[in-house]
Parts: structure tokens; C-alpha cells; sequence
């Protein structure tokens, strides 16, 4: 008898639909053969005939001696991991007439099976569950873990099972399990500005305040360069709470790449505040940007719509954050194998830090730098002029004098006060933007769009042209240096870019200076 189900592969961030037949027929000896999976099965799928056979057994069922083929359609399209355990089961039983459903092709369904017959979660229920819906299918079945996340696509009955046993009654009309419900607004506005820390945490620091504040109205890149201890990665990790709250476009496309990714948290069904990514200094460049036999997002696919932030830049390796370039621009990642290309977003907010030197108190104010002649300049060099470029805003970090830091804590500027100004500038870049697809704030911004909405004046343009020809500034440093002025006028609510926005923005290129990296 032949049964045919429907389950589904993962590309990217968008899922494909996998059709499994099963057709069971002849009996076959003992020791011989009797499970064939055919289609581009991986190692994880074709050892699943022991998981199936101990599921089915446990669950009350048998095996019936006869010769199983299983097909995975579209067959030259490669199938991974564990997750087709639970329809090639429900099909087999089907197939072997142990369980009678007509309408099984009608579900969707996904899950790994334990040798108990109990279900495990699977990767990427989201964008299954959008595809499941777009198919019009009657139902989609899965592990009890995730059917949550799957719930927040509407009009798709979701039906989380924790076992085989209860998927088999529910396909057969013996258990009466209602679909799982999220409310999805009410999951949208949950916990969307809650965070532990907060801006107010920070004595001193104004400058670097003002520069993380036109960092988040625009979207832009920032390098923070300071000796330990001056509160880089604090500052840094306080970006978040300045930054607008995601909509709910933002929310589903970051879930469903989590979700690909397999680290949703437990029983969560959309993530509702920007991602904060701080991978260590060791990480590889497939782990960065995405990729592997079976491609799966990077960390800047896993900080999109958030904040990648990478301390110690001159650790990491030169091959994996030069490979950073072109999504940097791009704001996507295209990842290409043999037989299959992905294409994963990537439109992060990028934050570096650094210590100056190899000691680390390279200007310092109090202490003496004890490195080599040509040290600094040689640690410096770890960093491309490229990637430099890439990078709007270049901000030097000075240590917090101790009587600051030991005295009453002064009133200051709360996450909330400085996200009002944030979120005002964002909304008039909204309106800018308005009719412009994919660009949301000043740093999206293409060459043409710089030289529509970032025009300036006579007096404007001879002082950028002096900062151009003193600094030795390229093409795309120019496009930034505008970029950024184009935000310190929003922040002001200001139609025109005014000299001293100009004179703010080339004052945040430190590194661009002659003087810079020259010991005394």
C-alpha cells in the first residue's frame, strides 16, 4: 500500500515542502533489508529506521516484516536531520494498515522521535508553519515545544504532540487535542523595553553618550577605542535600551532566523527586543557570517534587525572580518555550495571596541604606553582600511577620573529619556523613507539617496572638502561622514545639514587622523 504525507526542508529562512511516500509490500526475511529511505537522505535520517522501529514498538504497535521504500521528494534536493522521523512513522503505520487515515496527505507534519515514541523539537517550525499556511493544509502537527512559536502564524491549526502515540490519535480521531493559540499582538507588546541595564549606570562619558545616541537615531557602525577599563563593553552593551522597539515585521523575520538556527528559547513564540550578539574573539569565519555543509545563518544573520558587537577587534582574525565587507553593505549574506545557494539577511548594527595598543594605555592620561616604537601603528594595521570604512562613527574612550567615579552619583540621562530622541529622529527618516523598499534609517542609504537627501552648502562643503584632502578620506568615508550628518540633523529635527552637523561628524573619524597611532 502506498501512503504519501507532506513535511518540509529549510532553505535559508524559507521552508520547502517535502513530499514522503511509503509503500510497503512483499514480506522479506529475517535479516534482511526491509527499510530503504531514498531521495538525498543525510546519515541522520537514514539511521532514523532504528528510532522508528523502537517508536512504533513502544507505542504499542509492530513491525510487520515487508519491504518498506521510502521517498523523499523532490529527490535531488538534499533532506537533513532527524525531523522527518514522525511523518515517515505515521505514513509506515498508515502503509502497513495498522492505522487507517485517509487524510493524512492533508497535515503537515514534522518531529524526531525518541526511542520511547516521545517527540523532540525540531529546527525552524516558524517558516514551516508560514509555508504549512500558504499550502492551505488542514493542520500542522509537531513536538509540543514548538508548537508556540509555530501558533503565531494565523488561520494554521497547530497541533503540539508529545508523542507518537498522541500524534497517532489524533490523526485518528481517538484523542480530541484543540490547536494551539497565541495571542500575537499580546505577545508582540510583551517584555518589548524590558532590560536590565540602563544608561543612567553611566558616570561621566557624555561624549560617548551623544556618539551611541547618533549611532542608534541612524543605524550607523561605531568602534569604541580605550584603555580597560574605560567602560567600552558597558557602553556598548547599553545600546540596546536606546534603540527603537522592533515591529512586528522586524519580530517575525528575526524569530524565523532564530528558529533556523534552533536557539528560540524554550516555549517562546516571537522575539520581541532587538538581538545583542557578542561573539568571542576565537570564533570562526563560517560561524561569523553563515554557512557549513548545510548552510546555516552566522552570527550577523543572528544580530539582524539587532546589534553584533565584537570587543577586542584586532583579536579576531583578519579573514573573518574582512569576509564581514560585503554584508556590511549589503545587508544580506549569499551562501553558496555545489548544489544549493542561501541567501540570508544580515542588516546589523555593528559596535567594535579595542584597546589602542598592544599594552592598551596608548594616550592615556595617567599612564605610559610600553610598547615598542611602531607598536601602535602595527596593532592598528590588524584592522583593514576597508573594514575602517565601513565604520560610521570612530570614538575614542578616556578612562572616568576617580573623583567621578567615587562621589554621589550625579542625575543623568535615563535608556528611556535618550530613546525618546532616538525614536523621533527614526520617525522622521521613516517618513524620508516612506517609499523607498528595505531602507528604514540614514545608514541603509545608497550613494544616490546620499546625494538627494544629504546636500549641504557652500560653507559646509569647503569644510568637508578641507576634512577630505587633511584626512585622505575615500569615496565611501565621504558617503559616512554625510550619512552621519544627515542623523545629528534629524536628532535636531532639522531639514538642512548644517556646518557644525559636518564639523560633529568628522570630529567621530579618529582613526582617519594623521596624528593618531604616533607615539611620543
Amino acid at each position: 500500500m502506498l501512503v504519501r504525507t507532506f513535511a518540509s526542508a529549510v532553505e535559508g529562512v524559507d521552508a520547502r515542502m517535502i513530499t514522503v511516500e511509503v509503500n510497503a509490500g512483499g514480506f522479506v526475511g529475517e535479516n534482511k533489508p526491509w527499510y530503504n529511505v531514498v531521495g538525498l537522505p543525510d546519515s541522520a535520517i537514514r539511521e532514523g529506521s532504528y528510532r522508528v522501529e523502537a517508536a512504533v514498538i513502544n507505542s504499542g504497535f509492530y513491525n510487520k516484516r515487508m519491504k518498506i521504500v521510502i521517498n523523499l521528494a523532490p529527490a535531488d534536493v538534499k533532506k537533513e536531520g532527524a525531523a522527518y522521523d514522525l511523518p515517515i512513522a505515521l505514513a509506515y503505520l498508515n502503509a502497513t494498515q495498522q492505522i487507517t487515515v485517509p487524510d493524512l496527505h492533508e497535515y503537515m507534519i514534522m518531529g524526531e522521535l525518541s526511542l520511547s515514541g516521545e517527540l523532540r523539537p525540531i529546527k525552524g517550525a516558524l517558516p514551516i508553519a508560514i509555508q504549512a499556511r500558504a499550502k492551505g493544509y488542514k493542520g500542522f502537527i509537531l513536538p509540543v515545544e514548538n508548537a508556540r512559536e509555530a501558533a503565531i502564524v494565523s488561520d494554521l491549526p497547530v497541533y503540539g504532540c508529545r508523542s507518537l502515540r498522541e500524534a497517532i490519535d489524533l490523526v485518528t480521531g481517538d484523542l480530541d487535542l484543540q490547536p494551539t493559540v497565541v495571542n500575537t499582538r499580546e505577545e508582540f507588546f510583551k517584555d518589548r523595553t524590558s532590560f536590565d541595564v540602563d544608561f543612567s549606570d553611566v558616570r561621566g562619558q557624555e561624549n560617548i553618550k551623544r556618539a551611541m545616541t547618533i549611532t542608534a537615531a541612524g543605524g550607523h557602525n561605531v568602534i569604541l577605542i580605550g584603555p580597560p577599563g574605560a567602560g567600552k563593553t558597558m557602553l556598548a552593551r547599553r545600546l540596546p535600551t536606546i534603540l527603537p522597539p522592533l515591529d512586528l515585521r522586524e519580530a517575525l523575520e528575526t524569530t524565523k532566523i532564530h528558529s533556523v538556527a534552533g536557539i528560540l528559547p524554550e516555549s517562546a513564540a516571537l522575539i520581541t527586543t532587538r538581538p545583542f550578539r557578542a561573539p568571542h574573539h576565537t570564533i570562526s569565519d563560517v560561524a561569523l557570517v553563515g554557512g557549513g555543509s548545510y548552510p546555516s545563518p552566522g552570527e550577523i544573520s543572528l544580530s539582524h534587525n539587532g546589534v553584533l558587537f565584537l570587543d577586542e577587534l584586532p583579536e579576531f582574525k583578519r579573514s573573518a572580518l574582512e569576509v564581514m565587507r560585503q554584508p556590511m553593505e549589503e545587508r544580506r549574506i549569499l551562501i553558496s555550495r555545489a548544489k544549493v545557494t542561501v541567501d540570508f539577511p544580515a542588516s546589523f548594527m555593528l559596535i567594535a571596541s579595542m584597546n589602542p595598543c598592544p599594552c592598551g594605555y596608548f594616550n592615556h592620561p595617567d599612564r605610559d604606553c610600553t610598547c615598542p616604537p611602531g607598536g601602535v601603528k602595527r596593532y592598528l594595521s590588524k584592522i583593514s582600511g576597508p573594514l575602517l570604512d565601513r565604520i560610521d562613527l570612530q570614538v575614542e574612550v578616556t578612562p572616568v577620573p576617580l573623583e567621578k567615579l567615587a562621589g554621589k552619583k550625579p542625575e543623568t540621562e535615563t535608556s528611556e529619556m535618550i530613546a525618546a530622541r532616538v525614536l523621533a529622529a527614526r520617525k522622521i527618516q521613516a517618513e524620508r523613507y516612506a517609499d523607498q523598499n528595505g531602507i528604514y534609517c540614514n545608514a541603509q542609504m545608497p550613494s544616490r539617496m546620499v546625494r538627494e537627501w544629504c546636500q549641504i552648502d557652500a560653507a559646509g562643503n569647503e569644510l568637508l572638502k578641507t576634512a577630505m584632502e587633511r584626512l585622505q578620506l575615500s569615496a565611501r568615508a565621504y558617503d559616512r561622514i554625510l550619512k552621519v550628518s544627515r542623523t545629528i540633523a534629524d536628532l535636531e529635527a532639522s531639514d538642512n545639514i548644517k556646518p557644525s552637523h559636518l564639523a560633529e561628524a568628522i570630529n567621530f573619524r579618529n582613526l582617519d587622523r594623521e596624528s593618531w597611532g604616533e607615539q611620543r
